[in-house]
């Protein structure tokens, strides 16, 4: 049985940030289901926000963070992200990460909703997939560190009772071979990322189905705020699926560099919604686009780049003007179509401030966790920070854990016989897709959530006689997440009766400081 000091599951910033740093002090196992860049880190697309200009402050970007959170964001939280995170920037890149600079000794900081400045250090439009270069290929030259690929974690290993109750590892599946194994560890991170794919249209890539959410959700850890789902507000429309299952993003900083939503008949309407018009936070710009879209009956609306130029257009967002272009749509019109999908959850596994969860042994990170910084609603490009801060924070705190266990139970899953009928997970994966999409979106009301609950009672009761039945594969692991994400969302959804941030209930339509400027909170017992 494999042992190693730390365990991490996932390989975006904020898994291979931990794996660094643990690293120094004891050996490390990284696990991917995919390949080691597989992440929705890569998909990052505006930056990194931080204190760096002389007209910017610590203080000025924590309260920006806290009015984006809507009371919920926890000012401790947010004053160590802000406090910790230039220091970590600027260690990237001393890693060789190629921010974009304005001059030899400044990093160039672009703008985007929510905040009062310019703070975004970005690498032009592909700031994500830059950081992933350099972590893997440092991970990847670590003699401490082991990357697993293709190798899927399924459940974690938790072993004793009471205050002894203790996560010792993982249950990991390796895809090549359908065999499962148990993996030892002092301390397990959780970093999988987040939960994008139990949505129709959705930004995050086909790895994003909250395995690491449920994982801890089974093993009995808190699970925070998942009613908080951020719908990204300018995707591109297209009439057509996608090959890769990801709607194509289109960063908030094309807005902040000065574009303009427009309804298709020309009118910029961002204006009539928020005092900030264009530069509104993302919960209000998705509200704004869907009530125009409701109104119009129209699929999508566009975003004029004119105000930009497209020289300059082109040479700020080289990845973008590639994507479009690849995907057929012809900038020299000035204007993109664009559509609201699911973008980032703001909720997951509750942790302290050191990423600890309230299982001994566990620890999350990145999209997986809920560190309070978010709270209602996630600032533009505080999510890579956030990683980053507590990915580190978490690797300092697990130092003292120890080495992994010599023996840990063994997997104990009854179902032998290979599935017969794929149809069954098929069909049932893009039902939950479509039924949170259409009753768990970007508006609610308590009908709609009654009315997924019940849906997704009859869905579970599928999938869970098909999960003990036949033998466990990647497909179906998935299946039985995504139905545990789903689930979380719709039953903190149901339990907050107010509308707050990224959640928008039409029969509780104000905001309630008297009863719900809590976390919402939740556990499988």
């Amino acid at each position: 049985m494999p042992s190693y000091d730390f365990l991490v599951i996932g390989s975006g910033i904020a898994g291979l940030t931990f794996a660094l740093k643990a690293a120094e002090r004891g050996t490390v196992c990284v696990i991917t289901k995919k390949t080691e860049t597989d992440s929705n880190t890569n998909y990052a697309q505006g930056g990194v926000a931080s204190v760096f200009g002389a007209d910017d402050s610590p203080a000025t970007h924590v309260g920006d963070t806290l009015a984006a959170g809507a009371g919920l964001s926890h000012r401790d939280a947010v004053a160590a992200m802000v406090g910790e995170g230039p220091a970590l920037v600027e260690e990237l890149f001393a890693l060789g990460v190629g921010f974009t600079r304005a001059d030899p000794a400044h990093f160039d900081l672009g703008q985007e909703g929510g905040h009062s400045t310019r703070r975004i250090v970005h690498a032009k439009d592909y700031t994500g997939f830059e950081i992933e270069r350099v972590l893997v290929d440092r991970v990847r030259r670590h003699p401490r560190v082991s990357i697993l690929e293709h190798h899927l974690a399924v459940d974690l290993v938790v072993a004793g009772s009471g205050p002894a109750r203790r996560c010792r590892g993982v249950y990991v599946l390796d895809l090549a071979t359908q065999e499962m194994e148990p993996y030892a560890a002092g301390a397990v991170l959780l970093a999988s990322g987040g939960i994008g794919q139990a949505y129709l249209h959705t930004t995050n890539p086909p790895i994003a189905t909250g395995d690491g959410i449920a994982m801890a959700w089974r093993a009995g850890a808190t699970i925070a705020n998942m009613e908080f789902v951020q719908f990204h507000p300018t995707t591109l429309y297209q009439d057509h699926a996608d090959a890769s299952g990801r709607s194509f993003l289109i960063s908030e900083a094309v807005r902040g560099e000065g574009a303009v939503l427009r309804t298709l008949d020309g009118r910029a309407f961002m204006a009539d919604y928020h005092r900030s018009a264009d530069l509104a936070p993302r919960d209000v710009v998705a509200r704004a686009i869907d009530a125009e879209l409701k109104v119009s009956g129209e699929s999508h609306v566009l975003l004029d780049i004119s105000g930009i130029g497209l020289e300059r257009f082109r040479d700020r967002f080289p990845a973008i003007s590639r994507g479009c272009a690849e995907r057929g749509v012809d900038l020299s019109r000035r204007s993109i179509p664009v559509v609201p999908a699911a973008h980032y959850i703001c909720g997951g596994v509750r942790t302290d401030l050191d990423g600890r969860s309230d299982l001994p042994g566990l620890y999350a990170a990145g999209e997986t966790a809920c560190t309070g910084v978010h709270g209602a609603n996630r600032l533009a490009s505080n999510s890579l920070l956030e990683a980053l801060v507590f990915s580190a924070r978490a690797a300092r705190a697990a130092d003292g854990d120890g080495p992994g266990p010599t023996a840990v139970p063994p997997w104990d899953y009854v179902g032998s016989v290979p599935s017969r009928e794929r149809v069954v997970v098929s069909h049932n994966r893009h039902a939950i897709r479509l039924l949170m999409w259409n009753y768990v979106g970007i508006v609610r009301s308590d009908q709609r959530l009654a009315r997924a609950a019940a849906r997704l009672a009859t869905i579970n009761d599928e999938i869970r006689d098909y999960y003990w039945r036949y033998r466990v594969g990647e497909e179906l692991a998935e299946l039985r997440n995504l139905s545990a994400m789903a689930g979380l969302v719709i039953e903190c959804a149901t339990q907050r009766k107010e509308s707050r941030g990224l959640h928008y209930n039409q029969d509780h339509p104000e905001r309630d400081d008297a009863n719900w400027m809590q976390d919402t909170l939740i556990r499988k017992d």
